[in-house]
């Protein structure tokens, strides 16, 4: 998640400044156009976009730092050391022509004349090094080359072994090159349907987490489209935002953040009252807090996860509905010619990539977004009112606020409660977070108390295989995963 959130935080920048420097807003606004202000607003520009142009190597940095059991720092320096070495023996195969490589991709990568396999190459060099770390970095030596062992092997092993898969992946490439953009040809050409086939299965595999994989495949892929050299639909846009008309991303924006807006923005808040307004009136108070903490998320972030865990288990029916209309959203704004990129589908993403942008047609989103608050809204009502569900809200006392405890405090016994309840401090392996789960390795499944973890203010449980489990809290888990680290060290 962590080059994902890089592109958001940037992205935000690079729309700004692009919409600035477009000639209808400098038309209305000459001052923007000279001097100082231009030099600004085009530095900015540049700063944020260059980001885009280094999503390979911030996958591999990234990735071997997330999947490193321990001393993390150490993975992410040889997640580097491995991405580059990789470059540089792919470049040497491809420069003894041992074969035609003309059929392949050739670009400059960080100065190195090499295959160009996008954030594929990235993922596979982190994957590889996170593997090699966790099975290397405490090996010990005889006292002689004592000095190379432990953390220093693990760059000296992943150098050497990056370099020999850079040597042979430019033989295999080719095929997979071909296959992945097959696939995405056939996607695209399957027009709207296409496109509500994705939205649908982006909605569908929130429960087990894997709509990140998704997203990831066609943002930074070839499944996401081809332009100009550049793969994946949100590179394309990212970096062609300000220098093509804005109709020449509209097939790339179709997989963006516009498919979601008008269930994020729109949607999910009809739901949220729907909720509200069926729930016992004993449990109207804590329900109301649940709700506007959901809503002020997917409105403002595009984080649904508190609001889809809330109704995802006791409603299922509920869910599958709001997926279809997810990827009926996704189609719909294709159809209707909206071009609003970025990832995120909340009100920040639809002013900045949206109003702000002229050509945008952003104005669909809220005329489509209105029919989709009734539409969240009376569903939802007439089927929890049908089969008198409502939401589950913890029953024990409202915490006690003259405790004395201070923040850190309160964090810290929150985290000793988490950690008893996944079974205690010898049962946990490792401890990961994405933008809204809690994401834990365990050594038995079998003692973990669900009870427990819920009266810590999750919002769901989700047990994807025997030895992992993931705990939704939403958009505050980073700090809560901060915190367990930190008391586990202790």
């Amino acid at each position: 998640m962590m080059p994902i959130a890089a592109l958001a935080a940037c992205g935000i920048v690079l729309g700004l400044t692009s919409a600035l420097m477009k000639p209808q807003v400098q038309g209305a606004l000459p001052l923007l156009a000279t001097g100082v202000p231009f030099f600004i607003i085009s530095t900015l520009n540049k700063v944020s976009g260059i980001v885009f142009t280094l999503m390979p190597v911030l996958f591999s940095i990234s990735i071997a730092m997330g999947l490193a059991k321990e001393d993390k720092g150490v993975a992410a320096f040889a997640g580097f050391l491995g991405y580059y070495a990789f470059l540089v023996a792919s470049s040497c195969i491809i420069g003894t022509g041992i074969i035609d490589f003309s059929a392949m991709k050739i670009s400059p990568t960080l100065g190195v004349e090499t295959v160009d396999m996008g954030a594929t190459a990235g993922i596979l060099s982190g994957l590889v090094t996170a593997w090699l770390h966790n099975k290397y970095h405490k090996i010990q030596f005889p006292a002689a080359i004592a000095f190379y062992g432990g953390k220093r092997f693990v760059a000296l092993i992943v150098i050497v072994t990056m370099s020999l898969i850079g040597l042979v992946m430019p033989l295999i490439w080719e095929p997979i090159s071909v296959g992945i953009n097959g696939l995405g040809a056939l996607i695209h050409s399957a027009g709207a349907f296409g496109v509500f086939i994705f939205g649908t299965l982006e909605r569908l595999l929130i429960p087990t987490g894997l709509h990140h994989v998704l997203n990831s495949l066609f943002r930074t892929t070839p499944l996401g489209g081809t332009f100009k050299g550049v793969e994946g639909c949100l590179n394309i846009f990212l970096q062609y935002v300000d220098k093509v008309p804005l109709t020449d991303l509209q097939q790339y924006t179709q997989f963006l953040g516009q498919g979601k807006m008008p269930f994020m923005m729109f949607g999910l808040p009809g739901a949220a009252l729907a909720i509200y307004q069926t729930s016992p009136e004993e449990k109207k108070k804590k329900v109301k807090a649940l709700m506007i903490a959901g809503v002020a998320a997917s409105f403002v972030s595009g984080i649904t996860e508190p609001m889809e865990f809330s109704f995802m288990f006791i409603a299922p029916m509920l869910f599958l509905f709001h997926s279809i209309m997810g990827g009926i959203s996704f189609m719909l704004m294709s159809v209707l010619g909206v071009i609003v990129g970025n990832t995120g589908g909340g009100i920040i993403d639809f002013f900045i990539w949206g109003v702000f942008q002229p050509g945008s047609h952003w104005y669909w989103i809220p005329v489509v977004g209105v029919f989709y608050a009734v539409i969240y809204y009376v569903v939802f009502k007439w089927y929890l009112s049908r089969k008198n569900i409502s939401i589950d809200v913890a029953d024990d006392e409202e915490e006690d606020d003259s405790t004395g405890l201070s923040v850190d405090e309160k964090m810290k016994n929150l985290a000793t409660t988490i950690i008893d309840g996944l079974g205690g401090f010898d049962n946990i392996e490792v401890v990961n977070n994405c933008i809204s789960r809690l994401r834990v390795d365990v050594n038995d499944m079998s003692i973990v108390n669900e009870d427990t973890l819920k009266k810590t203010g999750c919002l769901g449980i989700v047990k994807p295989s025997e030895s992992h489990i993931q705990v939704i809290y939403g958009p505050q888990v980073e700090k809560i995963a901060d915190a367990v680290r930190t008391v586990l060290k202790y």
